[in-house]
């Protein structure tokens, strides 16, 4: 599935507007090589990356990687923080769009949208950062832990949003309420394509599932 915009950081967008063309080419050479090293990562995983198919991918000869990116490593260690990173960003800013006096119900029915549509439609960051969580060295995941300790912030705030408003369902605890939803939805990178349904198909049954588990259902 083609994923939408590709991924510029803040350094390289800077140098593309106000920097001389040298800089603005090679930063934009070095997201190439990024947005090439993300989709290899979700596709192949970090044991099946390898530098030569980046290249190829982002249309480079192999050794030019290194001008960029000291190590294999530091290049996926790159691909793996921007996804957690590029997600959080992409899930508060909807939330901010969200009206004033939404229910905290709905709140987290948007937050799970957001981030299913990121992970299964717009970035092959996200998707590589989820599928390779367990298999990278843990000096690759330090930063990537750190964002995923923020962004696990945002659902704490969601859940105990809707324990306050109380919807929550007396019996569950927060903690672990926060981390079997987050878990259902990033698990699934691991099995949904477009012929298994649609992402709206996949947004739908995820909401479903989220409001009729964790909403007290009021006694008729």
């Amino acid at each position: 599935m083609a994923r939408q915009g590709t991924r510029l950081p803040a350094a390289a967008e800077e140098a593309v507007s106000g920097g001389s063309e040298s800089e603005s080419k090679s930063a934009l050479t070095r997201s190439r090589i990024l947005d090439a090293a993300a989709r290899v990562l979700s596709e192949r995983g970090y044991a099946g990356l390898r530098l030569t198919d980046v290249a190829a991918e982002a249309d480079l000869q192999a050794p030019a990687i290194y001008y960029y990116f000291p190590s294999r490593d530091e290049l996926i260690e790159e691909v793996m923080w921007a996804g957690i990173a590029d997600m959080r960003a992409h899930v508060a800013k909807v939330l901010d769009q969200v009206p004033d006096g939404t229910a905290a119900l709905d709140r987290l029915l948007v937050a799970a949208e957001a981030h299913l549509r990121h992970e299964l439609e717009i970035s092959h960051y996200t998707t590589a950062a989820i599928r390779n969580a367990g298999q990278v060295p843990e000096g690759i995941r330090k930063r990537q832990v750190l964002e995923e300790e923020r962004y696990g912030e945002i659902w704490r705030r969601l859940i105990n949003d809707v324990a306050r408003d109380g919807v929550l369902r007396p019996e569950l605890d927060l903690y672990i309420a926060q981390m079997l939803v987050l878990g259902a939805l990033n698990w699934a990178v691991e099995w949904w394509n477009p012929r298994r349904g649609s992402v709206e198909s996949v947004v739908r049954n995820a909401q479903s599932v989220i409001r009729h588990g964790l909403a007290e259902v009021p006694e008729e």
